[in-house]
């Protein structure tokens, strides 16, 4: 199978194409340092799967990335990689298309085998949080209606929230994501609508509360 891999940092792109290369039925035909990079590198490998880091700054986002190569490669998995063990991560890569997600610290077996298992169309959740999801699903029964309205976002809303945030304008933000400053302008008046918000500071506060600033 073909793969490619993003990550910010060189050693960490280095280290898992070396792990990977080895195996017999995989190859590293790619590897990026952010989620422009890594969208480029996906529009040309086609890969079977894409590894990528959840928290690439001063790049895009694994977030923004997921949902941008979800949409328009479909037939590329997507593993997220990250070192948050935190369930709202999760939620929200899965909400865009990711297929599965594991942390950077695993063990180097459970890494290949959480490929093989999005590769073969399964998805791959670590451990330690798959109770915590399914307890969430069961909870709110699958619904978008919950009782924490930050669910309820659309895709593209998960995507400008950060954006707005880290005090990108409209124009900047329509430009990463290749929409219209219009169409940014009405994804963040229905995002204030949506979280109840009024007022950019309180997006702020609120985007820093979710840890959606690192994203």
């Amino acid at each position: 199978m073909k793969l490619v891999i993003a990550d910010d940092h060189a050693v960490v792109r280095s280290g898992f194409s070396m792990i990977l290369n080895y195996q017999s039925d995989m190859e590293v035909v790619a590897t990026a340092a952010d989620g422009i990079e890594a969208y480029a590198m996906v529009g040309k490998h086609k890969p079977d799967v894409l590894l990528l880091d959840l928290s690439m700054p001063p790049g895009e986002s694994g977030l923004i990335a997921t949902g941008k190569i979800s949409e328009d490669y479909p037939e590329t998995k997507i593993l997220i990689l990250t070192m948050y063990d935190d369930e709202e991560y999760l939620f929200h890569v899965l909400k865009n298309g990711a297929s599965g997600y594991i942390l950077k610290n695993a063990p180097d077996e459970e890494l290949v085998s959480a490929i093989r298992t999005v590769y073969s169309g399964g998805t791959y959740i670590h451990p330690k949080m798959a109770t915590s999801l399914v307890k969430e699903f069961v909870k709110n029964d699958g619904a978008a209606g919950t009782d924490d309205p930050f669910k309820i976002l659309s895709k593209r809303e998960l995507e400008i929230l950060p954006l707005v945030a880290k005090g990108y304008g409209n124009k900047e933000i329509a430009e990463k994501l290749y929409i219209s400053v219009k169409t940014v302008e009405a994804h963040k008046a229905k995002i204030m609508e949506k979280l109840s918000l009024k007022s950019r500071p309180e997006l702020v506060e609120y985007a820093l509360k979710k840890k959606l600033l690192n994203f």
